[in-house]
Formats: structure tokens, C-alpha cells, sequence
């Protein structure tokens, strides 16, 4: 008597197909015969039974895949325009018995942007930190050049230099900065911080740097408003940004607005507003961009790295908030962040 428990059902393939989420197709004789969902939702449903090159219309593939047994298990292919023009796809190949082939797809779509992001972003941290280290390297050979430069122009290019480094410096640290934000952006903060209070820390700080804009900063802080969760540091810093901002960018003379309320959700509104020219609307989707300047010159004159605002997203995102920016041509700009409140509500000064 035979007590061996029964032998499995056979898995059948198809079922097989459908438990992977890329794109897979098998092949015989140089047609679909079975292809899972996501190879349907991406091809089409009229695949099955169709010859492979009318299924994935690409040259390389074709070749690829109508090649003899054996030569089909080479490297992978990346195709361009399969689905959408701008999505990309590596296709890989591999025979198995009975003839057959499975191809399986690949979505490198996410993969490429990053890799175009941090190549876009070496390139302009390069040319950033080019323009004044060329400028400081120039003024230096002409300086040692003219022992007998007059008193005012060695002065002037001095200061210059002096400029120039500070630049340098600011963008460095700046460029830390991101690194770091981003770093942390899946470490939750967990403090309980005081933004009324934050707020009367970095205007403090402000009208210490002697700058004639910080008489301009008006506080509105609203009734009752709880505490966030957050980073005192990273929130100080979104401050010092965004009302900096406010300060290059606003009128000289006119009001910068800074208001704090309760919003709905258990979450905590904070604005900064100006008075000034404004943003044109098709700029403001990309302001948060690394180095995305709507006026490059002027932005470079007032000292501003390009990386401000990217710097505020980041922390905005890492405190799980949202960030709003609103613009009205020869009115001003008004920049709003949402920030989760901090369990039990109650008000924490300092």
C-alpha cells in the first residue's frame, strides 16, 4: 500500500505569467503565445497569437527576437518608445525547451530620470562653482601681475574675490545641506516645535545681519495654534529661505507678511507673502528645481544659489507636509507650507 501523499497539480503557466507584474511574454515559433496582463496592458490584447516583431514593433528587437536557438540568451536591449515616446525598456530573451522563448520587459523609465537628474545636477554644481572660482582665479593672476596696482582698484579687486568666495562658500554649504535633507528624508522627525516661537528666533536673526528688509517683516500669528512635529533645525532653515526670498524678491519698502494658523486635518499653516513683481505662472511649477532660476543674473546679484527652494521641498517632504506657492504678476508672491501638528496639541514654547 502506497501512503506517499499525491503528487501536485501541475502549475499551469499561464497562471504563472500572471503572478509577475512586468511585462512577460513566451514565444513559439515566432509568435505570442502567452503573455501576462501588464504585457497586454502595455501591448494590447490582440498580441496573443500574433507574430512577435507586429507585437513589439522595434528593429533591434525584431532581430533579437527572430534569431536562431542559442542566440536569443545575449545581453539585454534597451528600446525607446515602447507604450509612451518617452518611457524606456530593457528587453531580455531566454530559450527554454520545446523551442520556446520567454521575453521579458523591463521598465528603466524611473532608472533613466534619475540618472538624467544627477547627471543635469553635477553638470550645474559644476558650472555654479566654475563661474566664481574663474572669477577669483582671474582677479588673483592680475593682482600678482601689477605689484603696483592702485590702492582703490586692489581694493575693488579684493572685494570681488571676497564676493566671489562667499558664493562659493554659500553654495557649498547649501549643497551639504541637500545632501543631508535628503539623507534623512525617510527618518520621521519626532520633536515637538513651536513655530510662533521659531518664527521670533529667525526674524532675531534677521534683523542681525543689518539688513534694512528686516524692518519690513510683519508677524500674524493666529489663535491658539498647536505645536509641529518636526526638525527645529530643518524648520529654521525653511524659514530663513523662504523669508529671505521674500526679502530679495519684495519691493524694498513694501510689507513681508509671515502668518500662522490652525488649518483643517490637524495641520498647522504657515505663509510668507511679498510685495514685488511677481512670478510668471509657467515658472512656478519648476521653482523648486536645483538651480531653476527664473532670473538667473538677478538671482546670482542677490546672492541666491538656485538651491533654496529645492532645499524647503525636501524638508517640507521629510516632515510629510505640502508646500504651495501662488504668484500674481506685479503683486507679489505668497509661499504656504501645510506641517502635520504634534499629538496632544497643546502650545510648547521654545
Amino acid at each position: 500500500m502506497n501512503d506517499s501523499p499525491p503528487a501536485p497539480a501541475a502549475v499551469r503557466l499561464d497562471t504563472v505569467l500572471e503572478g509577475i507584474v512586468e511585462p512577460v511574454l513566451v514565444l513559439a515559433d515566432g509568435r505570442v503565445e502567452e503573455a501576462n496582463a501588464a504585457a497586454r496592458d502595455l501591448l494590447g490584447n490582440h498580441i496573443l497569437g500574433q507574430d512577435v516583431r507586429l507585437a513589439i514593433r522595434h528593429p533591434a528587437a525584431a532581430e533579437r527576437l527572430t534569431a536562431p536557438p542559442g542566440a536569443g540568451s545575449s545581453g539585454p536591449i534597451n528600446l525607446v518608445g515602447l507604450g509612451t515616446l518617452d518611457q524606456r525598456w530593457e528587453l531580455r530573451v531566454t530559450d527554454i525547451q520545446g523551442g520556446r522563448r520567454v521575453v521579458h520587459l523591463i521598465d528603466q523609465t524611473g532608472n533613466y530620470a534619475a540618472e538624467r537628474m544627477r547627471v543635469d545636477f553635477v553638470a550645474n554644481a559644476s558650472h555654479e562653482l566654475r563661474t566664481p572660482l574663474a572669477s577669483i582665479l582671474g582677479f588673483a593672476e592680475t593682482l600678482s601681475e601689477d605689484d603696483g596696482a592702485d590702492p582703490a582698484m586692489r581694493q575693488r579687486f579684493l572685494k570681488v574675490m571676497a564676493d566671489e568666495a562667499r558664493r562659493m562658500q554659500r553654495l557649498v554649504e547649501d549643497l551639504i545641506s541637500l545632501s543631508r535633507i535628503e539623507a534623512e528624508k525617510y527618518r520621521l522627525p519626532d520633536a515637538s516645535v513651536d513655530l510662533e516661537g521659531l518664527i521670533e528666533e529667525v526674524l532675531s536673526e534677521l534683523t542681525d545681519t543689518q539688513d534694512p528688509r528686516a524692518a519690513d517683516i510683519g508677524i500674524e500669528p493666529g489663535d491658539d495654534v498647536p505645536p509641529v512635529t518636526g526638525d527645529r533645525v530643518q524648520l529654521s532653515q525653511a524659514l530663513h529661505n523662504i523669508i529671505g526670498n521674500a526679502m530679495k524678491y519684495g519691493r524694498a519698502g513694501t510689507p513681508v507678511t509671515v502668518k500662522l494658523s490652525r488649518y483643517p486635518n490637524n495641520m498647522v499653516r504657515l505663509s510668507v507673502g511679498d510685495v514685488g513683481d511677481g512670478i510668471p505662472p509657467e515658472h512656478i511649477p519648476r521653482l523648486t528645481e536645483r538651480f531653476y532660476r527664473v532670473d538667473a543674473g538677478r538671482s546670482r546679484a542677490i546672492g541666491g544659489t538656485g538651491l533654496g527652494l529645492a532645499i524647503v521641498k525636501h524638508i517640507v517632504e521629510r516632515h510629510r507636509g505640502r508646500l504651495d506657492i501662488a504668484s500674481q504678476a506685479g503683486r507679489g508672491t505668497v509661499v504656504t507650507i501645510l506641517l502635520p501638528a504634534a499629538p496632544g496639541g497643546a502650545v510648547i514654547k521654545g
